[in-house]
């Protein structure tokens, strides 16, 4: 084999050698694009759980909030309801 074909050769095989480099250059920067979305996702939803959990801590306090105030007020009607009768039985 004459000296030029053997450096044409090596150059051929150097070629696909960084043609296949560049290639797994760019599927690793994919791979890292992908997973650095996916991570903000990730966050996204945990920041998204921890309000919807604050939301949700928020709202039960006012329930059990009103349902506190509920029964003073029916506590309060009965006791009317009870005087009024006692006037009226009188």
């Amino acid at each position: 084999m004459p000296t030029q074909s053997k450096v044409e050769a090596a150059l051929g095989a150097l070629r696909q050698a960084i043609a296949g480099l560049e290639n797994a250059i760019d599927m690793r920067l994919e791979v890292q694009r992908e997973s650095s979305e996916v991570e903000g996702e990730v966050k996204r939803v945990h920041a998204d759980r921890a309000r919807l959990a604050q939301e949700l801590d928020e709202s039960q306090f006012r329930a059990n909030r009103l349902e506190e105030v509920n029964r003073e007020v029916s506590r309060r009607l009965v006791t009317a309801m009870e005087t009024i009768r006692a006037v009226l039985d009188r």
